[in-house]
């Protein structure tokens, strides 16, 4: 069974894949060829050592700086490899439109960069925990998984309530924490090797803090300073508060020792209708976006609300069937109830369909010989009128 349903869709997957990359900029092209030679080259060739940052040698007196520039671009692993090519590919697809090429490179490399110093300052922090010296000399930095996670971090900026799994409400915003806690488990389970989970968990971060603070928006100054985009929408409602809490702290903090820039508010005095206020990091591209994605949305449900209704049955209109049902009724009533003989004197039957209105008194059904002729000499005259 697994192997028919691998066999159906893998061609299909495969010529999807094949058709999205060949839609995408030199950049995602050339990154997925590096890994790709990468790993055909550490077949052979010892790279692991040379290239991927050790934090023992990352700090002076060794200082292997271009480490931090090629660790990015090693995988060991086919899985690896998969993982990486399907994350450039994803943010060629996704982030490059509306960021263009080299916004996209600018934060691979930068996320890429943080990523592999965040990672190695964890491992110098733990070796002075423990005074073991394997965490800053046997541990090997390298590969996209920290881009990977900064990708999902983005797609939460830019399509936060996109459903992926509508039967258990799984949203591109849920993807940064499970893919952090997916990591962790593997890691405890021993399932996996390597500093996955800390790369993951340093590149959410390191991406967050670029995207929040210091991506360039043309004129409108830097970040995303929304409060869809706060650091404590990465967890669960219900712990929320103190992490939004403990997060501000740490914001005042950076921003009383200038790392960050406090939040500017402006203000259009000279508007027409009312005050402006605009906030770094709206660009009018991305509002508009949003707009757009919003209204999207509410098509979409408004649609399925629509869609129970129809598949109940449509009722016909009374216009269209009223005049139609009322011809066969009383053809009916004609055919199977023959109409009586009516004899002089008898009162008039009021059939079900429309009562008769009374006829006077003095109509010629209502007289008891019948109708009388005036010009042959009869004894009546009409009403009004005197004899002859």
């Amino acid at each position: 069974m697994s192997n028919a349903l691998v066999n159906r869709y893998l061609p299909v997957a495969r010529q999807h894949f094949v058709t999205t990359l060949t839609n995408t900029s030199v950049v995602v092209k050339a990154v997925c060829a590096v890994v790709c030679l990468s790993y055909l080259v550490s077949l052979g060739v010892e790279l692991v050592e040379p290239l991927s940052i050790n934090p023992g040698f990352l700090i002076p007196s060794t200082f292997r700086v271009w480490t931090l520039l090629t660790h990015g671009l090693l995988e060991t692993q086919i899985l690896h490899v998969a993982i990486s090519i399907t994350a450039v590919v994803v943010a060629g697809k996704l982030l490059e439109p509306i960021w263009g090429a080299l916004e996209l490179l600018i934060f691979l490399t930068l996320v890429t960069i943080v990523t592999g110093i965040f990672s190695a300052f964890f491992y110098l922090f733990v070796y002075m925990a423990t005074s073991d010296d394997s965490y800053i000399f046997e541990v090997h930095i390298y590969g996209l998984t920290g881009f990977a996670a900064g990708v999902c971090v983005a797609l939460k900026q830019t399509r936060p309530d996109q459903v992926l799994v509508p039967s258990v409400d799984l949203r591109v915003k849920h993807i940064p924490l499970l893919l952090l806690v997916g990591s962790i488990l593997l890691k405890v389970a021993t399932l996996t090797t390597g500093t996955y989970p800390v790369m993951t968990g340093m590149g959410i971060l390191s991406s967050w803090i670029y995207l929040r603070f210091y991506q360039q928006h043309g004129n409108q100054g830097k970040g995303d300073m929304g409060d869809v985009f706060t650091f404590a929408t990465f967890f669960p409602e219900p712990v929320q508060a103190p992490i939004a809490i403990l997060a501000n702290t740490v914001y005042s903090g950076l921003v009383k020792i200038k790392v960050c820039k406090k939040t500017v508010k402006r203000y259009d005095v000279g508007a027409p209708s009312s005050i402006t206020i605009s906030l770094p990091g709206t660009d009018p591209a991305d509002a508009e976006r949003r707009r757009k994605k919003a209204l999207q949305a509410l098509n979409e449900r408004l649609s399925k609300v629509q869609q129970p209704e129809e598949e109940e049955g449509d009722w016909p209109a009374m216009e269209e069937v009223a005049p139609d049902s009322v011809v066969v009724d009383v053809e009916a009533d004609k055919k199977k109830v023959p109409t009586p003989h009516r004899s002089p004197g008898s009162s008039p039957q009021v059939t079900p369909a429309r009562a008769a209105s009374p006829e006077p008194a003095n109509s010629p059904a209502n007289m008891p010989n019948g109708p009388t002729n005036f010009k042959n000499g009869g004894n009546k005259s009409p009403p009004g009128e005197g004899p002859s």
